[in-house]
């Protein structure tokens, strides 16, 4: 009966090491331009792709030297909504702040707070306005008035034919004046286009 129970637990033990070498996990670090396309969908690849050209074209927008030229001054931009329009999930604000990353290193422009991250200093304001010394309190109504606002959207076209399927990716940025609603640049990016090729399942 001894015999039987150690026999009994052997087994459970050898099937507790096979079931954790099954779940085992590897993981491989590679650089971050290596293109992963694992299920076809909007992935970093598309958005490093779609920044690099949108952006450069926006920094060297007319409207943005002119601006320079006739104030002497850096026009001061706001972020606002790059809407998701596509059929799957894409966390715009990737996109929307390599936008804001790249524009102000490029020395053309000033940025302020877009209206999700200008709720917080608003409170920090008005809480220093009780709690911080006179001489350090940061004054109320006196932000600083964005001149241009950025703003975009991703849009997508799918076609489906038995097993294969495309996703087209159209990506869209404007410039636009705050003041008289001008659209002062617009950005397209189209070269997103993938073929999809799900194997049949057999029976």
């Amino acid at each position: 009966m001894k015999k039987n129970h150690s026999l009994t637990g052997l087994v459970v033990l050898l099937a507790l090491v096979v079931l954790a070498g099954c779940n085992s996990v590897k993981v491989e670090r590679v650089s971050p331009d290596t293109v992963t396309d694992l299920s076809g969908y909007w992935n970093d690849t598309d958005v490093r792709i779609v920044a690099e050209s949108l952006i450069a074209d926006c920094v060297n927008a007319p409207a943005i030297t002119n601006y320079i030229r006739n104030n002497n001054a850096l026009p001061v931009v706001i972020v606002g909504n790059f809407r998701n329009d596509s059929d799957e999930h894409i966390d715009t604000s990737i996109l929307s702040k390599k936008f804001e990353v790249a524009l102000i290193n490029s020395g053309k422009v000033d940025f302020v707070a877009s209206s999700s991250e200008r709720g917080e200093i608003r409170q920090e304001r008005e809480e220093q306005q009780a709690w911080a010394s006179e001489e350090t309190a940061k004054r109320l109504a006196n932000e600083t008035g964005a001149d241009f606002m950025l703003i975009g959207s991703v849009k997508t076209m799918v076609e489906h034919v038995n097993n294969v399927s495309t996703r087209t990716y159209w990506v869209y940025a404007e410039l636009i004046d705050i003041e008289s609603n001008r659209k002062l640049w617009l950005g397209e990016n189209s070269e997103i286009k993938k073929v999809i090729t799900k194997s049949k399942t057999r029976m």
